[in-house]
């Protein structure tokens, strides 16, 4: 008994294992070339929704910056 049990849950997870697809939870990624008297903050408030402070961060850790320094002509990645 517990073994036809174990084969079907074997079974079952392998269907939707087989069946599974990313759901695309990170979203598309776009570019954005900065302009002069662009920061952080600015890209981020024009970017994202609710806190700026997250939007920042997203966009230091997308692409790797020290800090918060850009320079105009400069392309950054949005996730």
């Amino acid at each position: 008994m517990f073994a036809k049990i174990a084969i079907f849950a074997t079974l079952g997870l392998l269907a939707w294992a087989a069946g599974a697809h990313p759901l695309g939870a990170h979203g598309q990624k776009a570019s954005y070339r900065v302009r002069p008297y662009d920061t952080l903050w600015t890209i981020a408030s024009s970017h994202y929704a609710g806190d700026v402070r997250e939007g920042v961060w997203r966009i230091e850790t997308a692409n790797h910056l020290g800090g918060t320094m850009i320079r105009p002509g400069q392309v950054l990645l949005l996730p």
